[in-house]
């Protein structure tokens, strides 16, 4: 039998929650009438059993059974680490 899961492949936005990480999936759809190349945006909440993904790092998703009330969604590899660099607010008088 033959496994036809979905994939998606996106960039972690938030690790604050226990086993769980908020990816963003960017990809780029043409509009029918106006032929507008235009970038869409989808966020999902996906698992991670180990809590390794961190912020910035790029990671391949696979669809799996519902785990939660929004999680649908593994992660299955870590691709690429980003460091992202945290900012500090600077004093204004």
């Amino acid at each position: 039998m033959k496994e036809n899961r979905k994939t998606r492949t996106g960039t972690v936005v938030s690790d604050k929650m226990d086993k769980t990480v908020v990816v963003v999936v960017q990809s780029l759809r043409r509009h029918k009438l106006y032929k507008k190349v235009i970038r869409h945006t989808s966020k999902f909440k996906v698992h991670d059993e180990t809590n390794k993904c961190k912020v910035g790092d790029v990671v391949k998703i696979v669809e799996t059974r519902p785990l939660s009330k929004e999680k649908n969604w593994r992660v299955i590899e870590i691709i690429g680490r980003r460091e992202v660099v945290e900012k500090e607010p600077t004093e204004t008088i």
